[in-house]
């Protein structure tokens, strides 16, 4: 009986068996190709996508050292470099005055809109009052007021009533006023504060104004970078604002207009017009580089709660 037993139990080889291992393999090398054809298509497409971006600014650079007879032809590749090209930018008369209007222009008007819109967006997200929501719907509607529409009136009202046409202040000023989007963005990120904190800092003793400045601010970095980067952006890139206010004064263009001006007298040098346009460009470029990762966390989290 155990020997018969024995036999039964005992595994009975079959000539079609094959090891489990030769089985997986043609099955781990297909896998194993997917994947390499996968991240070949995903990073042929993401470095498409980049050469649209970066070829332009290469291109721009490389005329901007060509001399003034080669950046006339079709050569891609500079035959000597020119450095002395930038130098003869900054020579030229206002460029320097439209660097520091620039400047002026964006600090200040950066400065007084995040000043203003923190205080406006922590009410409209925390405080509970009569109105809350119709006070948002007009902050939310004068964003889609074109800003064609209401220029004249305020040309005349800063022309007439407070003679400041022909300088920027009338474009800094009513920043510290706030701004819309600004305001919008900015209370979009703080409804994502818990409020359990802002309810311990009162139950110690804050008040409204401590909270905010100790409790609601540090934890809103993210929020308020991205809105001081917006701001920025837009007050260096105005064009529209500097031509209504500043166009009959040249010693308050900015970098934005002045480039126009300085690409009609040197329409037919294009390496130089080239030089400016990366000087103009420089700043931006450079900020968003060193905070785009508080850019991107304070865009992101402004969407996780209505």
């Amino acid at each position: 009986m155990t020997t018969a037993s024995s036999t039964y139990l005992e595994p009975t080889p079959t000539a079609s068996a094959t090891p489990p291992s030769t089985t997986s393999a043609p099955a781990r090398r297909r896998a194993r190709r997917k994947e390499i054809l996968h991240w070949i298509a995903v990073h042929s497409i993401a470095i498409a996508v980049a050469l649209l971006f970066v070829l332009p600014f290469v291109f721009v650079f490389l005329t901007s050292v060509m001399s003034d007879d080669q950046a006339m032809s079709g050569d891609l590749w500079p035959d000597s470099w020119h450095w002395e090209n930038y130098t003869a930018v900054f020579r030229t008369d206002g460029f320097l005055d439209w660097w520091k209007n620039s400047i002026l222009y964006a600090a200040l008007g950066t400065l007084l809109t995040v000043c203003s819109a923190i205080p406006v967006a922590y009410a409209l997200a925390k405080f509970r009052f009569r109105g809350r929501r119709t006070a948002m719907l007009l902050v939310i509607s004068t964003m889609m007021l074109p800003p064609q529409v209401i220029v004249i009136p305020m040309y005349l009202v800063w022309a007439q009533q407070f003679h400041l046409a022909g300088t920027l202040w009338p474009l800094i000023i009513p920043m510290a006023f706030g701004d819309a989007y600004s305001i919008f963005l900015l209370r979009q990120f703080l409804l994502t504060i818990p409020k359990e904190y802002i309810e311990s800092a009162k139950v110690d003793g804050c008040g409204e104004l401590r909270t905010l400045l100790r409790i609601v601010v540090p934890m809103a970095k993210p929020g308020i970078a991205a809105i001081a980067l917006f701001q920025f952006f837009y007050c260096w890139n105005d064009y529209f604002g500097p031509q209504i206010y500043a166009a009959q004064n040249p010693a308050s263009w900015t970098l934005s207009y002045g480039l126009e001006s300085f690409k009609s007298a040197h329409s037919v040098n294009w390496n130089l017009t080239m030089a400016a346009t990366l000087l103009v460009m420089a700043p931006v470029c450079i900020v968003f580089f060193f905070a785009q990762k508080a850019f991107v966390e304070g865009v992101t989290l402004t969407g996780v709660k209505g």
